[in-house]
Order: structure tokens, then sequence, then C-alpha cells
């Protein structure tokens, strides 16, 4: 007797929709939400002929839409996704954007374990309609079976993939004559600016705005490699920043916050780039000026500073500045700190800014789709994984990866695009100022450098956990995505 093995089920999308209200800045505002995986296809061809389309990954999102809206042309949607790689969409979603938001104190210290979300005042919600997007490996996004992940782990198939998905959903949904806004945080600024290009170039989808949280566009800003000393100049206001915070400072320097970092920033620009430039040739006069400028604004020892051959490493200063009292320093928000086995160490065990934020942010995530969006998966919600790595950047061997220069492409092609950038000043993972380097380094053509705008705020990389940033920040926000396009004439 012959047995045959019946067909596998083709994956199919899971949608789910739910109706909700939340109150912002005083006004009830009902809603719907939407949450599922999409089933993204590639269409396959053989010899030039296209033979049909072949599934690849689901992609898990939650969408949120303003409901009796009449006329969708007028009301902006905004496609929101963090960064990692390896991140779900968890921290934009429940710390910033959504409806609801995770509950920390105002300063945004954790509260006791379990945590918990409350409707979100501050969610953009009321401006723009909001869809959240877990890239492949995160959340609930995975591949189907008999394709590889791996795949997906890339610098360019992640850019394909997610913006295939924006295009897919602006089609399903009718949001071609929307104006569209894309959100990243981190290395989710990084594939926005990405995308920027991407989307224009292969569907022809034009956006009005990239909001960017702690942006990193080009990486050579970030990297302490030998011979790259640029780093060492662009995060010094940073740790001027965070020893300001800590009281390490000279009682002169802890008077006025921004005060200080100008003059750090003056310093990194000035006599320490000359210094760094020197190299070897930098006498024992220069050696010893510019150590005892560097412990006037670190707060490390001239003795310490000077071992380090005048450059101090992100991960050796988070170890350092406060080891006198055996304490560390959070890399993404140097307000945190936290406690080694010793003090002895090079550098710190854990980052216990995000050892604060992981725990309420998982619990609330995971009730949150199940109890108030209706969806039902016993696979692992992947908030930050490591599943992703080793991750390619196959389109930059032999050289650091650069998305500002696709941004600068895409703002000439598109002269409407308008860019927003949002920095924290004590976020030791992307430094303010090293935002600001590459934005100075663009290369646009000035009549579009108006184009760009900024804001700063006493808090680090996830400054929204500090709810006087947040509230600061959501303004900023809403008159960015609701402000009358000025086009203008462009050369």
């Amino acid at each position: 007797m012959t047995t045959t093995t019946p067909p596998a089920t083709p994956p199919a999308d899971r949608i789910v929709e739910t109706t909700h209200r939340v109150t912002i800045n005083g006004v009830e505002i009902s809603y719907t939400a939407t949450a599922g995986v999409i089933i993204m296809k590639e269409e396959v061809e053989k010899d030039g002929v296209s033979s049909g389309e072949q599934a690849r990954a689901g992609i898990f999102f939650v969408a949120y839409t303003r409901d009796g809206v009449t006329d969708l042309s007028r009301r902006p949607i905004t496609f929101a996704f963090n960064g990692g790689p390896g991140s779900s969409s968890v921290w934009l979603h429940f710390g910033m954007f959504g409806p609801q938001r995770v509950l920390m104190s105002d300063e945004g210290w954790p509260l006791p374990p379990p945590g918990r979300f409350v409707p979100n005042q501050y969610s953009l919600l009321d401006v723009s309609d909001l869809v959240f997007i877990d890239p492949v490996s995160t959340g609930y996004s995975r591949v189907v079976a008999g394709e590889s992940a791996k795949q997906f782990h890339d610098f360019r198939k992640d850019i394909e993939s997610v913006g295939d998905f924006i295009r897919l959903y602006t089609s399903r949904y009718g949001r071609w004559l929307s104006p569209k806004y894309l959100a990243g945080e981190s290395y989710g600024t990084t594939r926005a600016a990405g995308l920027a290009g991407y989307l224009q170039e292969r569907h022809g989808l034009y956006l009005n705005g990239l909001i960017l949280i702690s942006a990193v566009l080009h990486f050579q800003t970030l990297s302490f490699d030998h011979g790259n000393d640029l780093p060492y100049m662009l995060f010094l206001p940073a740790y001027t920043a965070t020893a300001f915070y800590h009281r390490r400072l000279e009682p002169e320097l802890q008077r006025d916050l921004v005060a200080t970092l100008r003059a750090a920033e003056a310093f990194a620009l000035d006599d320490y780039a000359l210094a760094l430039l020197q190299g070897d040739r930098l006498d024992d006069t220069g050696i010893e000026r510019i150590a005892t400028q560097l412990a006037r604004y670190t707060g490390l020892s001239r003795d310490y500073i000077i071992r380090s051959h005048l450059r101090i490493r992100d991960d050796r200063f988070v170890k350092e500045l406060l080891r006198d009292r055996q304490r560390t320093v959070g890399r993404l928000d140097s307000r945190f700190t936290g406690c080694d086995r010793d003090a002895v160490g090079e550098t710190a065990e854990y980052d216990p800014s995000l050892a604060a934020i992981t725990g309420p942010y998982t619990a609330a995530l995971n009730d949150y789709v199940r109890s108030r969006l209706g969806f039902h998966s016993d696979l692992p919600y992947e908030i930050l994984t490591e599943r992703v790595w080793p991750w390619s950047f196959n389109d930059h061997q032999n050289r650091y990866v650069d998305v500002a220069e696709t941004l600068r492409r895409a703002m000439h092609r598109n002269p409407a695009l308008r860019v927003h950038v949002a920095s924290g000043y004590y976020d030791l993972a992307t430094p303010y100022f090293a935002t600001r380097y590459t934005l100075s380094h663009l290369g646009l053509d000035p009549a579009l450098r108006g184009q760009i705008s900024e804001s700063f705020y006493p808090a680090g990389h996830m400054m929204y956990i500090h709810e006087p940033s947040l509230a600061a920040l959501k303004a900023v926000l809403a008159e960015f995505v609701t402000a009358a396009e000025a086009i203008g004439d462009h050369v």
C-alpha cells in the first residue's frame, strides 16, 4: 500500500483587529489596532520569465489607525522600528510613540517588577497613524519553513525586506497618498537612511520625513579602531555630560551643563583634535597640557589619561569614572550606575541602563499583545536577540558603514524630504556630538540644510524613558509631522 504525504500548507497571513480609545492632550481618540504577521513573498524568475511568488518570511507588525478619518491623503502615517541589529520595535512602541507606554519613574528609573503599562498621553497617534515593524528574527518575525534566516541578517537584505514590507502595507491599506514618515532609533536610523534611498529608487515611494532617534549614520564616528582617532574627540562631550551628572567635574564646570558642553566641544575640535593628529610627534609638554584638559572635562585622572595615550575608549570610561565608588555607569544612559564583582577590571560586566529597562518592557509587551491586541503565539517574542549575529555588512567590505551619503542623495532627489534628529546628552552608544559631526559633513546643497533640525535632551539613548524629555520630544515631533510642506525652488 502506497501512502502519500499531503502537500504542505502554504504560509498565510494572520491578522487581528481590535478597537480602543486613548486620551492625548485632553482629547479622547478612538482607534483601531491591527496586529499580526504578513507573509513576505518574492517574485521568482527563471530564464527571465516570472514563475510566481515564493514565500520567504513572516513580518510581525502592530499598526494603529485613528478612526473616523475620511481623507487619508491628509492623515500622516509613520513606520517605526528600533535597531540593534537584533532589536524588536518594542522600545519605540512602548516607550515613545504607541498609545500605551511602560510605566517608569519620572526620571526613567524602573519600578519593582513586574512591569506594567499605562495610557500614553505623549503618543504620536493624535497627529499620525503608526506602524511598528519587527525585522526578521526579531519580535514574532520569522522565516518560513525551508528558508534560511541568515539571508536576512545582512545590511542590504534588511533594508530591502523592511522596505518591501512598507511598500506592501502602503498598497494594501491604501496609504500611497498619505504623508509618510520613517522613525528609527540607533541602528534603526542607519536602516531609515538606507530606506530613504531604497524606497525612492526601487518603489518610487518618496517620504515626507525621517525621525532619527539617537542616530548613527557613519560608523567611523563610533569605531574605536587603531588609526581612527575620530571617536576619541567626538565622544568627549558625552564623557563631560556624564561626569557633570555624577558631579566629577571642577565646581566652575558644574554650574551649567550646556555651557560646559560648549566648552568641551570647542576643546575637542581644536586643541584635542590637533594633538591627536600629531600622534607620537606630540612632545611631553603637549601631552601634559592635553592630559590636564582631558582630566578637566572627563573627571578622570591625568595619570590614567596619560597611560591611555590621551585616547579614552567608551568601554573603559564607563568602568573608570566611578571606580573609587566601586560603581560603573551605563552605556545607553550614563545616568544609571551598576556594580561589578570588583573594581579592578578594565571594562564593565554589564550595562546597568539596559538591565534597568529590559524586564519592564518585556513583561508589558508579552501581556499586551495577548490581553489587548488579541494576538497569540507560543513563540518567544525576541525583544533584543543575538540570533541575527554575525550580522553581514557585505556592502561595506574594507570600509566603514556609511548611510550619510545615501541620505544626501535621497534629499537631493527629493528636496521635500525633512529630517529631525533627537539626541540625549547622556548617550554613550551614539553620542550627540558624533551625530552633529556627521550632519555637518553631509555635503548638502546649502538650500537644503534647513531641512534638517535637531533637538537635545538631558537623558540617554532612549531619552523618552525620562518623562520630561518625552514630553518635550513629543511636542517637537508633533510639530515636525504636522508642519506644512514648503518645498520651495531647489536647484
